[in-house]
């Protein structure tokens, strides 16, 4: 790895160390109710949003109240975005003169749940599918709902463990208004500012008359990218306005729009950190987890960055200049901009797994075998990596749990962790979210990958093979057809890869880590918006949601219900140096036992393959 990729590794990390106290220490205020700086500007709108809404800011919610509550919120939005992105033909801000056939049933059902779920997966161009009203009325106002969920679900979480002997975790109106207001706003504010300068656009005109160099006539659509920009990157929701995603000139301009971007991503997520550590009374808490997390970041950018400057023997083998230097990048530079290079590709790549955002700056597809397994398994961890805004430290929280178990189990005593009881209860529940998620992943991609055969030998399904009814109704779902009409399946295939073997197999895993991680990136070349996928993601995206956060919800009602224990002799320290060893073991060895069968059939067969001088 060259020194200009490690130089900027560590300045981005230098950043977020920088960011993550005065941040967290700002969300530790705004949660506890306190006032900053901030309150006499937006305390007015916080108070009048109360009033028209009915929300008594002073209602303690049980955790049940509260699920109940983000359930409602979700699910409302679910169904109004859906009705919108059918009907966008008949509502204004429509200059492309989009209608609902863009929008199929099960595509648009497949969208309005990834954008409420903070997924933000687009089987679909965005440029030539949704209006404008569409793009910031119906999708990018989950930006923010599910980021302010994601946060609020954090918060409570946060209580649970503060709280002694209380009935309630906190008020989940009163959260979610507070994350918007003085959390998201002023940050996407300013950002959007910046964009705009940079220049990305923020216009409501469609399409764009402009000469080439050549003289060329080209036509370019726009639209308001800069603010829906900010709020997908600091949201970690990742959802772009063109299909390039954060490739295109129009949404990641330059450099210096490239690393906002990426600092933007990790903000919250290490922020909160230290607003738990601040909410326990015990910032070294907050510090234990912010370094298990950023060791386990520097050791996947720091393998991702040196797979993809390393290149592959096949390109050796071409007499291709594979090493750095003046006026010459190296490496594996398929799938990438020439203005970000690989270092900065594959430093994107990295971050944007380990949150659970999915913008791409890069064709995650066209990473060597080694540099695709670390955005795919940054996803399989549950994307504890920093993770989503909120949903990153629940989950490492959950993980906690679990390392605070083991090591009760090795000293035969019952385990601590904030000085509350682990008991069975809670151990039941983050090993139920922790198996969820798993089986939906694994699940999936068995089902998907026993529908597809290989490009080059895909089975051909003619009139006469109809008595085979079996596979009939399977093809008819993956390919449009009728399947009342056996005729329809003539010269139909069962394929949706560009890739044979290995990585056709990577694709779909991929796919559904990605969907129930609810990170929404893709090794794109599958071909997604068929109705098999646009459900079976949508089912995936649901469960790696809510099964995630039901679960860990009880568990901070359970919690908050516990006295305080006082340490002892025998209590475990988890603001220690070995804790952050036994959580970082057992994230990674919980991962890959559970998938290593799994990505031993993708990414690091295809490794051996490439080595072998295989295809692949």
């Amino acid at each position: 790895m060259n020194t200009h990729n490690t130089l900027q590794i560590v300045i981005f990390f230098l950043l977020i160390l920088a960011i993550t106290k005065p941040l967290g220490a700002f969300m530790a205020n705004v949660f506890e109710g306190r006032r900053t700086f901030l309150h006499p500007v937006l305390s007015w709108l916080e108070n009048g949003i109360y009033k028209v809404c009915g929300v008594n800011r002073d209602e303690d919610q049980k955790w049940t109240t509260y699920a109940l509550a983000m359930l409602c919120f979700s699910v409302v939005g679910l169904v109004v975005t859906y009705a919108l992105l059918r009907l966008q033909g008949l509502v204004p801000l429509n200059p492309q003169g989009y209608n609902g056939s863009q929008m199929t049933p099960d595509l648009a059902y497949n969208t309005a749940t990834s954008f409420t779920t903070n997924t933000n997966w687009q089987s679909y161009v965005p440029e030539q599918t949704v209006s404008y009203f569409s793009n910031m009325i119906s999708l990018a106002i989950h930006n923010w709902m599910s980021a302010a969920t994601g946060i609020a679900i954090a918060v409570a979480l946060i209580r649970g463990f503060s709280r002694k002997s209380a009935n309630g975790i906190g008020n989940f109106w009163v959260d979610c208004t507070r994350a918007t207001l003085y959390v998201l706003f002023p940050i996407c504010l300013i950002g959007a500012v910046v964009m705009v300068a940079n220049g990305i656009p923020q216009s409501f005109q469609y399409l764009k008359d402009v000469a080439g160099l050549e003289g060329a006539k080209q036509t370019i659509p726009l639209g308001a990218v800069a603010s829906q920009e900010i709020i997908k990157m600091l949201g970690t929701n990742g959802g772009g306005l063109f299909n390039a995603n954060s490739a295109h000139p129009f949404e990641n301009p330059n450099n210096l729009i490239n690393f906002l971007q990426l600092l933007c991503i990790f903000a919250i997520p290490a922020g909160l950190t230290y607003t738990f550590g601040k909410l326990v009374g015990n910032t070294k808490q907050g510090w234990a987890i912010f370094a298990a997390m950023s060791a386990m970041f520097l050791a996947g950018a720091v393998v991702c960055v040196q797979a993809e400057q390393s290149a592959t023997p096949q390109l050796a083998a071409l007499h291709i200049q594979t090493a750095s230097g003046p006026g010459q990048p190296g490496g594996n530079m398929e799938g990438k901009e020439t203005r970000f290079g690989i270092g900065s590709s594959a430093l994107f790549a990295t971050v944007t797994t380990d949150a659970s955002c999915g913008a791409v700056n890069s064709m995650h597809d066209s990473f060597t075998p080694i540099g695709g397994l670390v955005p795919l398994f940054n996803i399989l961890t549950g994307e504890v990596i920093f993770g989503g805004v909120g949903a990153g430290l629940y989950g490492m929280l959950m993980f906690c749990i679990i390392a605070v178990f083991i090591a009760g189990l090795m000293v035969g005593r019952t385990p601590e962790y904030i000085g509350k009881k682990i008991q069975k209860f809670e151990v039941q529940m983050a090993m139920l979210a922790t198996l969820i998620l798993a089986a939906n992943i694994l699940g999936w991609t068995a089902l998907s990958a026993n529908m597809h055969y290989p490009p080059g030998d895909a089975k051909t399904f003619t009139k006469d093979q109809k008595a085979d009814e079996g596979k009939l109704p399977m093809l008819a779902m993956l390919n449009h057809v009728n399947a009342s009409d056996p005729s329809n399946y003539e010269g139909d295939t069962v394929n949706n890869l560009n890739n044979s073997g290995a990585h056709g197999f990577s694709e779909i895993l991929y796919s559904y880590a990605s969907a129930v991680g609810n990170n929404g990136s893709a090794f794109a070349g599958i071909t997604a918006n068929t109705p098999h996928y646009n459900f079976t993601l949508s089912i995936a995206m649901l469960f790696g949601r809510f099964f995630m956060i039901i679960p860990l919800l009880a568990m901070a009602g359970s919690l908050a219900s516990k006295k305080s224990v006082p340490a002892s002799a025998g209590t475990f320290p988890t603001d220690s140096g070995t804790f952050v060893l036994l959580l970082v073991g057992v994230v990674i060895i919980v991962n890959a036992l559970t998938f290593f069968p799994a990505l031993s059939l993708g990414p690091i067969v295809e490794q051996f393959q490439m080595h072998a001088g295989k295809t692949f």
